[in-house]
């Protein structure tokens, strides 16, 4: 299926029958190395959609794709019906923003100036900077805590603090859609809490479709409405989180042995890996049992 709609600043629209942005039968590759093959995805409009999976299994891959980074080598990715890859920079920048894995600003550009970068792509000869910009830039400013910091230099800040710059830059540009690979990195608990709290915000409130690549599956599970579970460059399973994640789907996902409960607080799957020894105990009976199996086939 395409993606379908009308391009634009706004937000999604409510009465579209088709998602807005999709991947058809892609081939991802970094030179000659192939990261996935033959790789279909759509995003639901009016989601969170976060996509987990274990290390180097493509998760920023695609992402890097969808948001006209990466070419596939193969197949198309679609946004708003046409393919991504033919239209105008400043067209896609105004509809789809992105918060890459690693960021680098320039030299001694202060934090007001990097978000205000956000709004590169709404400016034209005929629309300069305005009142709206900045009050947009000092609201996503706001948002993400770091107004006390505009005055200061990016490059004297902490890692988690240059975080939620980058983040506070990526809300500036006010796009429908918003990727976001890896948005906790840098952060500690309280600030990576609060980072997918206004991602759930963003997502609630304002009708954004929000697609982030997270590693914490139990954040995924607490915070998605749709989750893609990626294994080697194939989905192995997308829905719900209550609906997909399970003991079993987690084993064949990250091969980890696992109980799934109830999360206490929201009532979403909670994963709880089996403590070492049962991890150890497991793993010596299922190599007992393939090494009788080979005895007995021989």
């Amino acid at each position: 299926m395409s993606a379908g709609g009308t391009a634009g600043s706004g937000l999604n629209n409510q009465g579209s029958t088709v998602n807005r942005l999709s991947a058809e039968n892609v081939t991802l590759a970094y030179d000659q190395r192939v990261i996935a093959e033959q790789l279909s995805v759509e995003i639901p409009d009016n989601s969170f959609t976060v996509i987990v999976g274990p290390n180097a299994c493509g998760k920023s891959t695609l992402l890097r794709a969808l948001s006209r980074m990466l070419k596939p080598s193969e197949g198309r990715v679609l946004l708003d019906g046409q393919v991504i890859q033919s239209m105008p920079a400043k067209k896609v920048a105004r509809t789809l923003g992105l918060l890459p894995q690693s960021s680098i600003a320039p030299d001694g550009i202060t934090v007001g100036d990097l978000v205000g970068r956000g709004r590169y792509p709404h400016q034209g000869l005929l629309r300069q900077w305005s009142t709206e910009d900045e009050r947009i830039v000092q609201e996503s400013m706001r948002q993400t805590g770091v107004a006390e910091l505009a005055d200061r230099y990016v490059d004297e800040l902490s890692g988690g603090q240059r975080q939620r710059v980058w983040i506070a830059m990526a809300l500036a540009q006010q796009t429908p859609l918003l990727l976001l690979d890896e948005p906790t990195t840098y952060l500690d608990i309280q600030h990576q809490i609060d980072v997918l709290d206004l991602c759930a915000e963003l997502h609630e409130e304002q009708g954004r479709t929000l697609v982030a690549v997270l590693h914490d599956l139990n954040h995924a599970a607490r915070y998605a409405t749709h989750l893609i579970a990626l294994r080697e460059g194939t989905v192995i399973a997308e829905g719900a989180p209550n609906d997909i994640v399970t003991a079993e789907l987690v084993e064949e996902v990250f091969g980890l042995r696992c109980q799934v409960i109830d999360d206490p607080e929201t009532g979403t799957p909670l994963v709880v890996p089996a403590a070492r020894k049962a991890r150890v105990t497991g793993g010596a009976r299922v190599e007992k049992a393939a090494a009788a199996d080979a005895t007995a086939a021989s």
